[in-house]
Formats: C-alpha cells, sequence, structure tokens
C-alpha cells in the first residue's frame, strides 16, 4: 500500500474544510458521547453551582454573646406553648431579648404584651404602631401622640413605623402622606418626651425603582416578585430624604432607621448621616448580604460606628440566623447566603473585634430601649 507524503495530503486536502472540523471535534472531545440537556434551556433562578474552592471554615450555629433583636415580626398571639417552643429556640440562638415590632396598639397590643412579657418578662419587648385613620380630622395630631402615652403605659417600650407611611398611607382627599407630614410631628416629639425609640422602614431596596432590566441585581427578587418593582414616584431619593428631614427636625428624638436605612450599598453615603445626625442608630435586619460582600470596607465602617448599630434580623427563622453570626464574628470567605433572591453573590466574614460585637449584639440596644434586663 502507497503511503502519501504529508505534504501530499495537505495538497488533495483543502484548508477550509480541515478548519471546519476543528469545532466539532473539541466539541465531541470535551462534551463526550451525548449532551443530557441543552444548557440555554436552563433559568437563572435554577442555575445552582456547586463551588470547588477549598477555604477553612467556620459555621456559627450560637452568637458569641447573649444579643437582643431589635427587628423581629412573631405572631404576638401565640399559645402558651409556641411561646415556650419560641424561647427555646432563642435560647438556642443565645438570643436573651426578641422585639416584636408588630405590637399594634390599644387592646391588641395589652393582649400581645400580656401573652408575651406576661409568661415571660424579660425575654420580650413590645413596639407599638400608629393608626393613620382620620389624619384628615381635626385634633388628629394629639389624639395619636396621647394614644401613644398610654400604649406605653401599657408596656410598649418603643414605637414602630412600617414602610405604609410615605409609600401607601392617603389622607382623605386621596393624597399620599409623606414620611415628614406636619400632622405626624407631635407624635415623634411624644417618643422623645416618653425617652422611647422610633424603629422606622422607609422606602424598600433601590433597585426595585431601577428599570427591570439585565443590569438590576434584584432582578430574579422582581421576576419572583413582580409586586416589588416601584413606581416612580415617589423616587427611592425622596423617600429617604422624607425620613432624614424627619431625624433631623427631631433632635430629642432617638430613631432607628431600619435595614441599614437602605444604604448598605453605599456606607460611605450611611457613614455621613450618622455624623450629622446623633440622634440616630441603625440596624442589619434583612441586609447583611450588603456588608458580607464588601468585607474590609464594612469592617471599618462597623468598627468606625460601633455605638450606633444593632442587631436585627427581621423575618423570624431560626435556621437563618447563623449566617449573620458567621459574617458577624469570623474571617470565613466565600459562602453561601440563604435566599437567592436577595443575594445570589457569596458572603464573606468581618471577623469583628469583641468590643464591637457585645454593642452591636446588646450594649447599644440596652443604651436606647428602657426596661431592657440582660448581659452588660
Amino acid at each position: 500500500m502507497t503511503h502519501l507524503p504529508t505534504t501530499s495530503l495537505r495538497a488533495h486536502v483543502p484548508t477550509p474544510y480541515v478548519l471546519s472540523l476543528v469545532p466539532a471535534l473539541l466539541f465531541s472531545f470535551a462534551a463526550g458521547p451525548a449532551v443530557a440537556q441543552d444548557v440555554n434551556a436552563m433559568s437563572f433562578a435554577e442555575y445552582e453551582p456547586r463551588s470547588m474552592l477549598v477555604v477553612p471554615e467556620h459555621p456559627v450555629e450560637r452568637a458569641r454573646y447573649p444579643f437582643v433583636d431589635v427587628h423581629t415580626h412573631p405572631n404576638g398571639l401565640m399559645t402558651p406553648e409556641e411561646v415556650d417552643e419560641t424561647v427555646r429556640a432563642m435560647d438556642a440562638l443565645n438570643m436573651a431579648v426578641m422585639v416584636n415590632l408588630s405590637g399594634r396598639s390599644g387592646e391588641r397590643l395589652k393582649q400581645i404584651v400580656a401573652n408575651l412579657k406576661g409568661r415571660y418578662p424579660d425575654r420580650f419587648v413590645v413596639f407599638a404602631n400608629p393608626s393613620y385613620s382620620g389624619i384628615d380630622e381635626p385634633g388628629w395630631p394629639d389624639r395619636t401622640a396621647r394614644q401613644l402615652e398610654e400604649d406605653v403605659a401599657a408596656g410598649a417600650q418603643g414605637l414602630k413605623i412600617f414602610k405604609d407611611l410615605g409609600m401607601y398611607v392617603r389622607d382623605g382627599a386621596g393624597n399620599r402622606v409623606p414620611v415628614n407630614d406636619p400632622r405626624l410631628d407631635p407624635l415623634w416629639t411624644k417618643a422623645g418626651e416618653l425617652g422611647i425609640p422610633v424603629l422606622i422602614h422607609t422606602a424598600d431596596p433601590g433597585a426595585f425603582w431601577l428599570p427591570y432590566d439585565e443590569h438590576n441585581e434584584r432582578w430574579l427578587e422582581l421576576t419572583e416578585r413582580p409586586n416589588r418593582r416601584r413606581p416612580p414616584e415617589p423616587s427611592w431619593e425622596q423617600l429617604i430624604a422624607e425620613q432624614f428631614n424627619v431625624f433631623r427636625k427631631h433632635p430629642g428624638t432617638t430613631f432607628i432607621a431600619a435595614h441599614l436605612a437602605w444604604l448598605g450599598s453605599d456606607l460611605a453615603r450611611l457613614g455621613m448621616l450618622l455624623d450629622e445626625l446623633p440622634n440616630v442608630y441603625t440596624e442589619i435586619g434583612a441586609v447583611i448580604y450588603d456588608p458580607g460582600r464588601q468585607p474590609r470596607f464594612a469592617r471599618e465602617f462597623f468598627i468606625r460606628y460601633q455605638d450606633r448599630i444593632l442587631f436585627g434580623k427581621d423575618v423570624w427563622e431560626p435556621s437563618e440566623y447563623p449566617v449573620y453570626f458567621r459574617v458577624l464574628e469570623t474571617a470565613d470567605e466565600y459562602f453561601d447566603y440563604y435566599r437567592k433572591r436577595h443575594a445570589f453573590w457569596k458572603l464573606y466574614g468581618l471577623d469583628l473585634p469583641d468590643e464591637v460585637l457585645r454593642k452591636l449584639y446588646y450594649e447599644n440596644a440596652h443604651k436606647i430601649i428602657p426596661g431592657i434586663e440582660g448581659p452588660g
């Protein structure tokens, strides 16, 4: 049999044809004999890669110090058995005090206080919530301030403002009630006179106002929860400005801006506002994913503002707390958050000093919420 020399083979096979075979050959070597599914059919929500990174891991199931969670919404009318079960879960986490921000007002508040504090006086704190019904009526501002006074006498230790103020609350004429509506001034003043803090949730993540497109980092959440897409007005900036104008107008009242004031992705700006307003604190409920993706800068921020930050979680789900502990207490790298639609990225530990942890976990809460018993 006669073999053609290599040069002769090149002469008989056109170069473009040879090159056309290369992609197919490479694909066959990489993919094997068959491809099980079309990867293009997989959605981003379904994509759950398993990291091959091998790094030291230090999961934390129990907080280093007994802590006060200043941002929870448990069922205030639990059965005695359910209350006992909640306290056992708190003990496992090392939670000393749970602050129930959904205390309502009047008779409902009295029931919740009796149900929780009547059984465990030192383990629960209840915040009152105002009603905006009749805001147009003469005398409403003073009546609302008096109701807060009655609620505090009935056991409330703070005031919680939900995000409906500024976004959804309307007066009798159908007009939006802004966060800094002057009719609310007597309420803020009364809270200051009573020596109780106002924990206020204004707006939502700023991405909810951005275009719903491939550049929005909350695209998955807005896809799964379309009702969270916000209309242009009122804008996020307007709502945040209204909130901070309330803080400026009432320097004698202590405010806690919930969720890092939705400025966890811009800690420098939050720091400037804290510098300006000594009556303002903040908490980390439902936003630990922001400090956890910027561990070096966030660590500096938490150390600098160690006297102004409180621990909060928001949703009462015991299995999710260890992620908070791990971000705050360890130097671990590249670990998962617990809810992909909030944060598809990985987290890193801040490795906070013990002095900072003690203030974050309980000392700052003891300083501004009256009647809390516990460590420190």
